[in-house]
Protein backbone atom coordinates (compact mmCIF):
# COMPACT_ATOMS: atom_id res chain seq x y z
CA UNK A 1 0.00 0.00 0.00
CA UNK A 2 1.27 3.45 -1.14
CA UNK A 3 -1.10 5.40 0.55
CA UNK A 4 -0.58 6.86 3.99
CA UNK A 5 -3.24 6.04 6.61
CA UNK A 6 -3.54 7.69 9.24
CA UNK A 7 -4.38 5.90 13.00
CA UNK A 8 -6.24 7.67 15.72
CA UNK A 9 -6.64 5.54 18.77
CA UNK A 10 -7.87 5.57 22.19
CA UNK A 11 -8.28 4.06 25.68
CA UNK A 12 -10.06 4.33 28.56
CA UNK A 13 -10.77 2.51 31.90
CA UNK A 14 -14.06 2.85 34.70
CA UNK A 15 -11.99 3.13 37.75
CA UNK A 16 -8.48 3.18 36.66
CA UNK A 17 -7.43 0.38 37.09
CA UNK A 18 -11.37 -1.09 36.34
CA UNK A 19 -12.69 -2.82 33.66
CA UNK A 20 -10.90 -1.08 29.93
CA UNK A 21 -11.49 -0.79 26.44
CA UNK A 22 -9.39 0.14 23.18
CA UNK A 23 -11.01 2.36 20.54
CA UNK A 24 -8.92 2.47 16.96
CA UNK A 25 -9.65 4.17 13.36
CA UNK A 26 -7.82 3.60 10.27
CA UNK A 27 -8.47 6.51 7.71
CA UNK A 28 -7.44 6.76 4.46
CA UNK A 29 -5.54 9.84 3.12
CA UNK A 30 -8.86 11.25 2.37
CA UNK A 31 -9.98 10.77 5.94
CA UNK A 32 -12.47 8.30 5.09
CA UNK A 33 -12.63 5.13 7.69
CA UNK A 34 -11.37 1.87 6.59
CA UNK A 35 -11.19 0.02 9.56
CA UNK A 36 -12.77 0.35 12.94
CA UNK A 37 -12.84 -1.56 16.10
CA UNK A 38 -13.95 -0.97 19.50
CA UNK A 39 -12.85 -3.70 22.53
CA UNK A 40 -12.76 -4.56 25.99
CA UNK A 41 -9.10 -5.36 27.73
CA UNK A 42 -9.75 -6.95 30.60
CA UNK A 43 -9.13 -4.96 33.77
CA UNK A 44 -6.30 -2.32 33.07
CA UNK A 45 -5.41 1.94 33.95
CA UNK A 46 -5.88 4.41 31.11
CA UNK A 47 -2.67 4.33 30.25
CA UNK A 48 -2.56 0.77 29.55
CA UNK A 49 -5.75 0.80 27.32
CA UNK A 50 -4.03 4.23 25.28
CA UNK A 51 -0.71 1.86 24.72
CA UNK A 52 -2.83 -1.72 23.77
CA UNK A 53 -5.03 0.76 21.51
CA UNK A 54 -1.97 2.21 19.54
CA UNK A 55 -0.43 -1.29 19.56
CA UNK A 56 -3.43 -2.66 17.73
CA UNK A 57 -3.94 0.41 15.47
CA UNK A 58 -0.18 -0.42 14.31
CA UNK A 59 -1.24 -3.88 14.36
CA UNK A 60 -4.14 -3.57 11.54
CA UNK A 61 -1.76 -0.91 9.61
CA UNK A 62 1.16 -3.40 9.27
CA UNK A 63 -2.11 -6.32 8.26
CA UNK A 64 -3.56 -4.24 5.66
CA UNK A 65 0.16 -3.31 3.89
CA UNK A 66 0.75 0.16 5.31
CA UNK A 67 4.44 1.93 5.06
CA UNK A 68 3.53 5.12 5.96
CA UNK A 69 1.57 6.35 8.46
CA UNK A 70 0.52 9.23 10.77
CA UNK A 71 -0.65 8.15 14.38
CA UNK A 72 -3.24 10.72 16.27
CA UNK A 73 -4.11 10.40 19.75
CA UNK A 74 -5.34 12.70 22.43
CA UNK A 75 -2.91 10.89 25.03
CA UNK A 76 -0.60 13.46 25.56
CA UNK A 77 1.60 11.15 28.10
CA UNK A 78 1.60 8.03 25.40
CA UNK A 79 1.93 10.96 22.37
CA UNK A 80 5.47 12.60 23.85
CA UNK A 81 6.61 9.26 25.51
CA UNK A 82 6.44 7.85 22.32
CA UNK A 83 8.78 10.43 20.89
CA UNK A 84 11.11 10.10 23.82
CA UNK A 85 9.85 13.43 24.81
CA UNK A 86 8.60 11.50 28.08
CA UNK A 87 10.56 8.71 30.20
CA UNK A 88 8.59 5.52 30.78
CA UNK A 89 9.00 4.26 34.26
CA UNK A 90 5.90 1.60 34.92
CA UNK A 91 6.99 -2.03 34.34
CA UNK A 92 3.79 -2.26 32.92
CA UNK A 93 4.18 0.85 30.69
CA UNK A 94 7.52 -0.37 29.51
CA UNK A 95 6.69 -3.70 28.33
CA UNK A 96 3.98 -2.11 26.07
CA UNK A 97 6.39 0.96 25.31
CA UNK A 98 9.12 -1.45 23.88
CA UNK A 99 6.12 -3.21 22.19
CA UNK A 100 4.94 -0.41 20.34
CA UNK A 101 8.43 1.35 19.66
CA UNK A 102 9.13 -2.27 17.96
CA UNK A 103 5.83 -1.90 15.42
CA UNK A 104 6.46 1.46 14.98
CA UNK A 105 10.15 0.74 13.25
CA UNK A 106 8.44 -1.73 10.68
CA UNK A 107 6.94 1.45 9.08
CA UNK A 108 9.15 3.28 6.23
CA UNK A 109 7.76 6.60 7.35
CA UNK A 110 5.87 6.94 10.15
CA UNK A 111 4.42 10.88 12.10
CA UNK A 112 2.97 10.72 15.77
CA UNK A 113 1.06 13.36 16.28
CA UNK A 114 -0.92 14.89 19.54
CA UNK A 115 -4.79 15.02 18.46
CA UNK A 116 -7.26 16.66 20.55
CA UNK A 117 -9.79 15.31 22.09
CA UNK A 118 -12.49 16.88 20.24
CA UNK A 119 -10.97 15.36 17.02
CA UNK A 120 -10.55 11.88 18.87
CA UNK A 121 -14.47 11.07 19.20
CA UNK A 122 -14.76 8.08 17.34
CA UNK A 123 -12.14 6.69 18.55
CA UNK A 124 -13.10 7.37 22.07
CA UNK A 125 -17.15 6.49 21.01
CA UNK A 126 -15.75 2.77 20.15
CA UNK A 127 -13.74 2.41 23.73
CA UNK A 128 -17.36 3.20 25.52
CA UNK A 129 -19.47 1.14 22.92
CA UNK A 130 -17.48 -1.98 23.29
CA UNK A 131 -17.35 -1.53 27.25
CA UNK A 132 -21.09 -0.53 27.70
CA UNK A 133 -21.66 -4.07 25.30
CA UNK A 134 -18.69 -6.02 26.94
CA UNK A 135 -18.17 -7.12 22.83
CA UNK A 136 -16.48 -6.02 20.24
CA UNK A 137 -17.78 -3.43 18.36
CA UNK A 138 -16.87 -2.48 14.48
CA UNK A 139 -19.10 -0.67 13.47
CA UNK A 140 -20.52 2.40 15.24
CA UNK A 141 -23.70 3.89 13.91
CA UNK A 142 -24.88 0.07 13.37
CA UNK A 143 -23.99 -0.85 17.35
CA UNK A 144 -24.90 2.37 18.55
CA UNK A 145 -28.25 1.84 17.38
CA UNK A 146 -28.25 5.28 15.36
CA UNK A 147 -31.90 7.31 15.04
CA UNK A 148 -32.82 7.19 11.13
CA UNK A 149 -32.74 11.03 9.96
CA UNK A 150 -35.79 13.05 11.54
CA UNK A 151 -38.85 13.06 10.02
CA UNK A 152 -39.92 16.49 8.04
CA UNK A 153 -42.53 18.09 10.08
CA UNK A 154 -44.90 17.37 7.10
CA UNK A 155 -44.51 13.79 8.06
CA UNK A 156 -44.76 13.97 11.84
CA UNK A 157 -47.63 12.37 13.86
CA UNK A 158 -50.49 15.02 15.68
CA UNK A 159 -49.14 15.74 18.64
CA UNK A 160 -51.24 14.39 22.04
CA UNK A 161 -51.98 15.51 25.26
CA UNK A 162 -50.01 13.91 28.08
CA UNK A 163 -52.03 11.52 30.43
CA UNK A 164 -51.20 10.90 33.79
CA UNK A 165 -49.00 7.46 34.17
CA UNK A 166 -47.59 8.16 30.97
CA UNK A 167 -43.92 6.97 31.12
CA UNK A 168 -41.39 7.98 29.31
CA UNK A 169 -37.63 6.29 28.63
CA UNK A 170 -34.02 6.98 27.54
CA UNK A 171 -32.83 4.98 24.55
CA UNK A 172 -29.15 5.98 25.38
CA UNK A 173 -29.08 5.35 29.47
CA UNK A 174 -32.39 3.48 30.25
CA UNK A 175 -33.59 5.73 32.73
CA UNK A 176 -37.58 6.33 32.75
CA UNK A 177 -39.64 9.29 33.89
CA UNK A 178 -43.62 8.85 35.32
CA UNK A 179 -45.93 11.88 34.25
CA UNK A 180 -47.88 12.49 37.16
CA UNK A 181 -49.31 15.99 36.82
CA UNK A 182 -49.87 17.05 32.77
CA UNK A 183 -48.63 20.40 31.90
CA UNK A 184 -51.74 22.62 30.60
CA UNK A 185 -49.90 23.61 27.70
CA UNK A 186 -51.43 22.62 24.19
CA UNK A 187 -49.91 19.85 22.86
CA UNK A 188 -48.46 21.56 19.38
CA UNK A 189 -46.17 23.67 22.02
CA UNK A 190 -44.78 20.74 24.40
CA UNK A 191 -41.44 20.06 24.06
CA UNK A 192 -39.87 16.78 24.53
CA UNK A 193 -38.40 15.39 27.99
CA UNK A 194 -34.78 15.66 27.85
CA UNK A 195 -32.95 12.90 30.25
CA UNK A 196 -30.31 13.93 32.25
CA UNK A 197 -27.68 12.38 29.57
CA UNK A 198 -29.07 14.59 27.16
CA UNK A 199 -30.71 12.56 25.05
CA UNK A 200 -34.60 12.94 23.98
CA UNK A 201 -37.11 10.75 25.84
CA UNK A 202 -39.31 8.65 23.94
CA UNK A 203 -43.01 6.62 25.20
CA UNK A 204 -46.12 8.20 26.60
CA UNK A 205 -49.03 9.61 25.17
CA UNK A 206 -47.79 12.43 23.79
CA UNK A 207 -44.65 10.81 21.84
Amino acid sequence: MTERLILEFDGGSRGNPGPAGIGVVLRAQDGTPVYTLGRCIGRATNNVAEYSALITAMQKARALGADKITIRGDSELIIKQMRGEYRVRHPDMMRLHRQAQSLLREFADAKIEHNLRHKNELADKLVNLALDRKADVTDVDDAAGAAPPPLSPLDEPSPLSPRPGDRFACARCGCMIELKIPSTIRPHQLKPFLCQCGARMHGGGGD
